[in-house]
């Protein structure tokens, strides 16, 4: 369960990443940090990334730092991935050796907290 929750938190933080482009990109448009297309990005974006940090704050609570830390790392992934399926940024064969090295060095390092 606490894993389940450590993985809910990476997504979190993925998705408010992804929010964030698209505020900046809606401010940019609107030339207002205070436009409504800006604020009805920008709101759920730090909401989110209000209730991720206090999720965060809990599993910290069940498990070491070490073990929950190393799975910070899969939103290295999880927001290019994103930004490429839903604003259409491009990304190359060398983005997919950084994710293969990135997910290597998770298992490795979670398989050394162990």
């Amino acid at each position: 369960m606490i894993y389940l929750i450590t993985i809910a938190c990476v997504i979190g933080i993925a998705v408010g990443q992804i929010l964030f482009k698209l505020s900046s990109s809606a401010l940019s448009k609107s030339g207002s940090l205070f436009s409504f297309d800006t604020l009805v990005i920008l709101v759920p974006a730090l909401a989110l990334y209000g209730v991720t940090t206090l999720a965060w704050i809990w599993v910290l609570q069940k498990i070491e730092l070490g073990k929950a830390y190393p799975f910070m790392a899969l939103a290295f992934v999880l927001v290019p991935v994103g930004s490429h399926f839903l604003l259409g940024e491009k990304f190359n064969l060398s983005y997919f050796l950084g994710v293969a090295l990135i997910m290597v060095g998770i298992i490795i390092t979670l398989r050394s907290a162990s």
